[in-house]
């Protein structure tokens, strides 16, 4: 068993934002080509602590198409908690760790911190989103909505899909919140003109490409403020109104996965009885296989409920990249000796 530890975790992906993009948009290839074992996510709850949450995300990821080694394959689960109030205390409000399983013998085979990970595989796919429903077009800059982790990496990997980005405006129901994070993220925009805004709409109407990682549990806005065409990359799935939904056009990562648990899609479904508001998914707009994003002046709306996959493909990564530089701490005896 190989531990691998958060500060170990950041050095391996330290500047590697193009692998990890090419990595998350082949986990979605293979996912849309039926290369995947993808169980539902299961819920941990609380009864009498509605926000805190403990999600497993099982999967297995198989080889690329053409390849006839097991090398590609990768099977395990991500296991990330979500304790909102943590925030208050100085503490991530996300924890995680990824176990990783031996495709030969089934046996555990690498532990590794999981936040980092889980967090840049969604950016990524925030990213890869933006850049195939922007179809060549130059955002007018990007809007954050939320200044937590996950924005400061969709930021991150924004930048890298868009690089002649110029202009930041953010929103935080916690002004204080936002000024911070501007001062200690605004580098990943170099030279960028960075606003500030007062309100929702205000954001909403800055650029015509917008970010929502927030912790919203129920939808609390529609899309009328935004510039026509605006793309929507919905990270957090909870933000948007049932209309907001149904008069945007909309990708997900999985209708399947996205249509659980109350998120805005969800909501979208059972108000509709059905799932004709969902356009395609992204791993069959990548792949060419659905037609492309009508281009009409409605909103573009991207809400990824977040595929295990892409955690197994970038933590495979992670533990090659380890192994190869010998980094990581190996734990003789965790598991029974083998029998003669």
């Amino acid at each position: 068993m190989l531990i691998i530890r958060h500060g170990e975790v950041a050095g391996i992906l330290a500047g590697r934002e193009k692998e990890v993009l090419d990595l998350v948009a082949e986990a979605y290839e293979r996912h849309d080509e039926g290369r995947t074992v993808l169980p539902h996510s299961v819920f941990l709850r609380f009864p009498d602590r509605p926000r805190d949450r403990i999600i497993g995300l099982p999967g297995y990821l198989g080889a690329a198409a053409g390849d006839d080694t097991s090398d590609g394959e990768v099977a395990g689960m991500k296991w990330i908690s979500s304790f909102p109030g943590n925030l208050a205390t100085g503490h991530q409000r996300a924890s995680a760790a990824i176990l990783l399983n031996s495709l030969r013998t089934g046996h555990p085979d690498a532990l590794i911190e999981g936040s980092l990970v889980s967090a840049r595989r969604t950016a990524a796919s925030a990213a890869l989103a933006s850049r195939l429903l922007l179809a060549g077009r130059r955002p007018t800059g990007v809007t954050l909505i939320g200044t937590g982790v996950i924005n400061r990496e969709v930021l991150r990997f924004v930048a890298a899909v868009h690089p002649t980005l110029d202009s930041l405006a953010v929103y935080d129901t916690d002004p204080a919140r936002a000024a911070r994070f501007t001062a200690d993220h605004a580098r990943l925009l170099p030279g960028a003109r960075v606003r500030h805004c007062g309100s929702l709409d205000e954001a909403l109407a800055a650029h015509d490409l917008v970010s929502f990682a927030t912790t919203a549990a129920t939808p609390h806005t529609g899309l009328d403020a935004c510039p026509p065409g605006t793309v929507v990359l919905h990270v957090s799935l909870r933000d948007l109104t049932v209309p907001a939904i149904l008069g945007s056009h909309n990708v997900v990562d999985d209708p399947d996965h996205v249509c659980r648990e109350l998120t805005s899609p969800h909501l979208a479904e059972q108000h509709t009885g059905g799932r004709d508001f969902i356009h395609a998914s992204l791993g069959a707009l990548l792949r060419g296989t659905a037609e492309p994003v009508p281009r009409d002046g409605r909103p573009v709306v991207f809400s990824p409920f977040g595929l295990g996959v892409l955690d197994l493909a970038l933590a495979r990564f992670v533990r090659d990249e380890a192994r190869a530089r010998g980094i990581g701490t190996p734990v003789e005896g965790f598991l029974p000796a083998a029998t003669p």
